[in-house]
């Protein structure tokens, strides 16, 4: 079972660090610098918990929730990952045709 656990609001990184630099008794941008790097390549702004596909079932305490994962053909899986470990081999232009037929909910970016 994947449970799902209801963490409250999100917080600001910038105050996370903030708070962690003030209880260390430090004085933040003084005592200790707060760098802004920017979002690196492939990182996202926020997490998204499952998919609107694999839903989630309540259980007797609100916090926590159980997610339904998607149900999967192993064999089409285990048929799939030959075919695109072979085409990634080959560096074939296929890969994200590939993708998109072993996971319905991929868009290719074009």
């Amino acid at each position: 079972e994947i449970f799902v656990l209801d963490m409250g609001e999100p917080v600001k990184i910038l105050d996370l660090a903030i708070n962690l630099i003030k209880f260390s008794g430090y004085t933040p941008n003084i005592d200790i610098k707060i760098e802004y790097t920017g979002l690196r390549p492939g990182e996202k702004l926020y997490e998204e918990l499952l998919m609107d596909e694999e839903g989630l079932e309540t259980t007797p305490n609100k916090l926590i929730k159980i997610g339904k994962p998607i149900e999967i053909d192993e064999k089409k899986l285990h048929q799939y990952l030959k075919l695109l470990y072979e085409a990634a081999y080959a560096e074939s232009d296929k890969i994200k045709e590939l993708v998109h037929e072993v996971v319905e909910t991929y868009q290719i970016q074009k």
